[in-house]
């Protein structure tokens, strides 16, 4: 049986679905022009990331820092693996991006806001979705334990 997830886990991972849903939404009123619309949508999509941030570092230090195994072998050990290193190295690209995001946006510097997120949108939903993922392979599917 896979192991418990605590309150925390299970609301990161909402928090990060929410945050996924978020930037989708936000990218699809930005096509079509609906300024003002998108930009509180991905407001709320950085205040629902950030406040993920915090509550995975508060849940970090309520468990020393303790983490999960995932008990699989082979391929799926190695997959499992190669998608939590992605994960965590663009995780930490988020942040930075996403401010500089919402400066520029705010700003009204739209042709550089428009050359960042062509590529920084990506990253950010692949972490949100990676991060339910994730959660749901550790927590629902974590073979052996």
């Amino acid at each position: 049986m896979p192991p418990v997830p605590d309150a925390l886990a299970s609301t990161n991972a909402a928090l990060n679905a929410a945050a996924a849903l978020l930037l989708w939404r936000g990218r699809g009123l930005a096509r079509r022009g609906r300024v003002d619309a998108h930009r509180r949508v991905m407001l709320c999509a950085f205040a629902l990331s950030a406040l993920f941030l915090a509550l995975y570092l508060a849940r970090k230090l309520v468990f020393g820092f303790e983490s999960h195994s995932f008990h699989a072998a082979g391929a799926a050990k190695a997959a499992y693996l190669l998608l939590l290193a992605s994960h965590v190295v663009l995780a930490m690209t988020v942040p930075l991006l996403a401010i500089l995001l919402i400066r520029l946006g705010l700003a009204d510097r739209r042709d550089a806001h428009r050359r960042l997120a062509r590529w920084a949108w990506p990253v950010w939903m692949y972490v949100s979705v990676t991060g339910v993922v994730l959660y749901v392979l550790l927590y629902h599917l974590n073979p052996g334990t």
